[in-house]
Formats: structure tokens, sequence, C-alpha cells
């Protein structure tokens, strides 16, 4: 079998919060139990709400922060038992990082030219000549014309800074891109040619793409799986090609009934109660404060893992059956959140 290009086990992140008592700070949970493999030139999407841990995940994946618990190999090597100058060279030449806003990203002093230089430069790669070679050779393959090589990040539209950092991430030739919420600082008519550059340039490079956005249908076409995270956990790992209609945590399924499609009406499945807090998690299944199947089992203990055919694996003692439609479940949840209102 092919060794992953990279792994995570049982990855906890955890920071110290604001709140508590001076000498006993609650610390928020980041990221919690994290088991995760990514193959060579597999795209993998993660989707969640806001504050759920893609962002943190990203950053671990990337080597940008260090877990509290846990391993993280690449290639079979653990990347935090190297030496910093090992790590830099691993992690820095091998792996590009798109993040979510390219007019906060790039340097507003800097050329598209010096921009574009900037990884060469750090990392000594080429002569002089060389490194501008490389530069002429990033604009075209992200499609930015030469004129544009001094021009400045404010002179640029959205959708060029976003080439600029596209092209940054690629300078160097790496093996794994993680693209952060690429496309919603973009207008909508832009989205599509930054999303279909991606997948361009991910088939002709060969490069591993983890993608981590809120627009659920993108994630699904651009991914080849799909996790779903929920205050700080993988709660559910699906093929993209089934994560719409064969997904079995309650979770999952609510995320994606809220979708737009352009043939079927929105049937969104509605979550009530409050939701946890990160420095105060509930005790068993994170999600059972808002999920219409919970019950005592759920309070009690944390969901082991169970698979649910090849490449699909979920945390849930209660799962959505084989074939339930999403009209189904919604009537589910519409009744129970009317029981639980109506109860003294």
């Amino acid at each position: 079998m092919t060794t992953p290009l990279i792994e995570l086990s049982d990855v906890h992140v955890t920071h110290r919060a604001r709140s508590g008592t001076l000498l006993s700070r609650d610390r928020v949970h980041a990221l919690t139990a994290a088991d995760l493999t990514l193959a060579p030139g597999e795209t993998l999407g993660v989707v969640g709400e806001s504050g759920c841990g893609k962002s943190t995940l990203a950053k671990v994946l990337v080597g940008v922060q260090r877990p509290t618990t846990g391993t993280v190999s690449f290639e079979g090597s653990d990347l935090w038992t190297m030496s910093p100058a090992a790590r830099r060279t691993e992690l820095g030449t091998r792996t590009g990082m798109i993040f979510q806003d390219p007019s906060t990203a790039l340097n507003r002093r800097l050329s598209v030219r010096q921009i574009l230089r900037d990884p060469l430069d750090v990392h000594r790669r080429g002569t002089a000549r060389d490194r501008e070679a490389r530069v002429r050779e990033l604009m075209s393959l992200v499609g930015l014309p030469k004129a544009l090589a001094d021009g400045l990040p404010g002179q640029l539209s959205g959708g060029q800074r976003q080439r600029v950092a596209i092209a940054r991430a690629l300078a160097l030739e790496p093996d794994l891109v993680i693209a952060d919420e690429p496309t919603s600082a973009l207008d909508v008519s832009v989205r599509a040619q930054i999303l279909n550059l991606l997948l361009d340039l991910k088939e002709r490079l060969g490069l591993a793409l983890v993608f981590v956005s809120h627009d659920i249908q993108t994630v699904r076409r651009m991914s080849d799986r799909v996790i779903t995270m929920y205050l700080g956990r993988i709660v559910e790992e699906s093929p993209a090609a089934e994560i719409l209609a064969r997904a079995r945590h309650p979770y999952t399924r609510a995320l994606f009934s809220a979708t737009p499609g352009l043939l079927d009406p929105i049937d969104p499945i509605p979550l009530s109660g409050p939701v946890p807090s990160a420095t105060r998690p509930p005790s068993g299944c994170p999600f059972r404060t808002r999920c219409w199947k919970a019950d005592e089992t759920c309070a009690d203990a944390m969901p082991g893992v169970e698979s649910a055919g090849a490449g699909h694996r979920f945390r849930c003692h209660h799962p959505v059956a084989e074939g339930q439609s999403t009209h189904e479940l919604a009537a589910q949840a519409a009744a129970t959140a009317r029981t639980r209102r109506e109860r003294p």
C-alpha cells in the first residue's frame, strides 16, 4: 500500500482562554482526538460550522500549529520529533497554503515578482536567473499576464490577487496544498474561475489538496473524500460521491440539507438547542445538545468509530438509517422539537 503523505493520530489542540480564574484559566478545545490520513494526489474536503476547528486542522496539517498531544507524520516521519531546521525544510518546501483573504495574505509593499520570488529566495532555489524564470513560469501557470509582474497587490483585482496567492503556494513545487476558504473573499463571478484553476492545477501537477470551505456543494464537487467537523471533532468521513445521500451522522445530514440546489427545493433539518462552548464541551457526544435523536446514552459516552463501507466512518450512537430521505429526517426533527417545547 502507498505510504500516506500525511497522517494524524489522536491529535488534540487546546488553547488557554481569557475566561476562568487567575490561577485556573479555561481551555479552548480547538481540536479533539483527530485521526486522519491523506494519500498522495488525493483531495480532502473539510466542512462544518464556524468555530468547529477547520482552520486549526489546516494549520496542524501544514505544520503551523503544534499539537498539544498526538502525532503528525509526514511520509512516515514524526514532524514534531524532527529538528526545527529539518521540519522547516520538509514542510516549507513540500507544502503550500492558500489563505482565505488574498488582500491580507499578500504583502502590500512587495510587487508580484517579489512575492513569488520570496519562497525561492528563502530556500535558495537555483540562481537569480533561475528564480526569475520560475516567476514567469508561475505567472503563466495561474493565468496572470506578464505586465502585472511589477504591480502591487493593491493594483490587482480580487481574482488576480488570489491567483498570485496560488502561484506563491506552488512556487516550490509542493506535494500538498492547503486551501483554507480560498474563494470566500471573492465575487461569485470570480469563484468559478479560481475553483476551475485549482482543479486544473491539481490534475496537471499531481497535488494532494485539502480544501476547507463553508460552501458545501463546492467541497463535494472538488473532493475525493469529505470530513465533517463539529466542535473540534471529526464526526464523519465519507467518499464525496456518497456524502449527500448516504451520510450516517445526523449533523452531516442537517448540514447538507441546508444547501440550496438547482433542481430540488431546500428542505432543511431544524436543529434546536444551544450551540455548546468550546471551553466547556458537553459530556459524551458533542452534538447531543442539538440532536433530535439524543438520549441518555449520548450524554454518557462519546460514540466509537463505526464503518459504513469503504472509506466511510462516523461517530454516532443513533445513526441515520440507510435510505432515509432528508424530508423524513426534517419531519422527525421538527416533531421532536415540538415535543421538547411542550414538556413542563
